[in-house]
């Protein structure tokens, strides 16, 4: 048994060397350096737009039997471009009072301020600490800690990229994690079979729908404008999908409404033809529920009703 912190690498901006335009290359134990952890293990050597369900399922397993193992806490480090959805997907499912913790890189390593070490013994930091215990799956980088729920990437490549509405969970001051509230999650949902593939799609201005009509998939999330409306089109297009339609607001802040409009389009509408509202959701943590709740048989409807709202 090991009571350190277990560290995965995955790839990512962490991880990428080379002359002129970079690529990853290094491994995670060319990443811990001096820390102290536990088991170290590379699972992936890709950027984070190339991440896959199945790489992340495999990930999850691996943290999951360094648990079981007797690991404080998992850290998964990772390329920051998909950091947001793959920290919700872990909070998701993760079973254990012992964090997961994900963290990555800005700046490279070959660039003058390379933030990597920071962020990774922060990380570390963190996964270790008796007080994140209970508090699901962070995000960690810049000093600051993220709950998974809430935090997006912000910023193309600001140091301070990552944002969470209404703010971060806490702060990594003088060494240690700081929280300004008390630990409190959702129970896990049950780990998919598989996830099915969900598109994202995007309600526009002058928007006829018709995307909709041509997909044949499991289910679709519309990011829709405001509180969650759509064009005439795409609402009777969403009256004729075979599949469930969840629908979030594309704004980047603010929970889609059920019931203050009433126009062709609206929340309320939308519900009346059979979409199910994601709440505080954004559009893209509402696709990677919607794949664990289709790949677990959970009911769509239950779920977001759940993990949509606060608490």
């Amino acid at each position: 048994m090991d009571s350190r912190v277990a560290v995965a690498s995955l790839g990512g901006t962490i991880t990428m060397t080379g002359s002129g335009a970079v690529s990853p290359t290094l491994g995670a134990q060319d990443l811990v350096g001096g820390l102290e952890v536990g088991e170290i293990a590379t699972l992936a050597t890709i950027p984070g737009a190339s991440l896959t369900f199945a790489t992340l399922l495999e990930t999850f397993d691996w943290a999951d039997e360094q648990v079981a193992r007797g690991a404080a806490g998992v850290v998964i480090i990772q390329g920051t471009d998909t950091l947001e959805e793959t920290a919700y997907f872990f909070d998701c499912l993760w079973p254990h009072e012992e964090p997961l913790v994900v963290t990555g890189a800005m700046r490279h390593p070959g660039l003058p301020g390379a933030d990597g070490p920071a962020n990774l013994a922060a990380a570390v930091s963190v996964a270790a600490a008796s007080n994140s215990r209970g508090r699901g799956a962070l995000l960690v980088l810049n000093d600051e800690i993220h709950a998974a729920r809430w935090v997006r990437k912000a910023h193309s490549s600001l140091m301070n990229a990552f944002a969470s509405f209404p703010g971060p969970l806490g702060l990594q001051v003088e060494g240690a994690p700081q929280y300004f509230h008390p630990a409190h999650r959702l129970p896990a949902l049950p780990r998919p079979l598989d996830a099915p593939a969900v598109p994202l799609i995007e309600a526009t201005v002058d928007d006829d729908g018709a995307i909709l009509d041509w997909l044949n998939v499991q289910g679709v999330v519309v990011a829709a404008t405001g509180a969650g409306h759509v064009s005439q089109g795409m609402a009777e297009a969403i009256s004729r999908a075979r599949f469930p339609v969840v629908v979030a607001s594309r704004t980047g802040a603010g929970t889609t409404f059920r019931n203050t409009y009433g126009f062709t389009g609206s929340e309320s509408d939308l519900i009346q033809r059979g979409a199910v509202m994601a709440g505080w959701l954004c559009p893209r943590k509402s696709r990677v529920l919607l794949r664990l709740a289709l790949g677990s048989e959970s009911p769509v409807e239950d779920v977001f009703t759940v993990r949509g709202g606060v608490f």
